[in-house]
């Protein structure tokens, strides 16, 4: 896997947590959008790194055993993570805010593993792949870092303009290098 493919990889990871740091920022306080962008960008970056690291652990264990259709598992696993935000962004109304508040300890907990629960599925697919997990994770982490803290920043600007689309987008990538996978492996 190119360093390119993992960093458009990394975007596409990033969507769902910039999504929520996009409304956070919509309803925050002046006063309080700064701290609130760090704790975001440092809780959805944290976890976006973490879990592809966990699901490659998982992942390693289980290679011998599935050597033969793992183009097939990590198509299927980005196609139903690509799936899942896709469905989440046509079924969530726009303009409609997360139920928990990320501002909150047990709010951010909760929103930083429920946004990364597909990085975890990543890794899985990425150790079936036998790709070096070290450096995918680093980058999946800094750009999920990078993308909520601005995007808590600039949410009252940009939010309502955007609203569901950028979830979209990530679906649709996440869901396009699975088909890259699944094509390279066949061909």
């Amino acid at each position: 896997m190119s360093w390119l493919e993992i960093l458009i990889l990394g975007f596409g990871l990033s969507m769902d947590a910039m999504a929520v740091s996009v409304a956070a920022g919509m309803n925050a306080r002046p006063e309080e959008k700064r701290a609130l962008a760090w704790r975001l960008g440092a809780a959805f970056g944290f976890f976006q790194a973490l879990m592809p690291l966990l699901g490659w652990l998982a992942g390693v264990g289980l290679r011998d055993f599935i050597t033969n259709v793992d183009h097939w598992i990590a198509f299927a696993l980005l196609s139903l993570v690509g799936g899942k935000m896709l469905h989440e962004a046509f079924r969530r109304e726009e303009g409609e805010k997360p139920s928990l508040h990320p501002g909150e300890n047990k709010g951010l907990l909760l929103l930083a593993v429920a946004t990364s629960i597909d990085a975890l599925a990543v890794g899985l697919g990425l150790a079936f792949l036998d790709v070096p997990i070290v450096f995918p994770a680093l980058l999946i982490g800094c750009i999920t870092f990078t993308l909520s803290w601005g995007a808590t920043l600039v949410g009252h600007r940009c939010g309502r303009h955007l609203g569901n689309r950028v979830e979209l987008a990530g679906g649709v990538i996440l869901i396009l290098i699975g088909i890259k996978i699944l094509v390279e492996h066949l061909s």
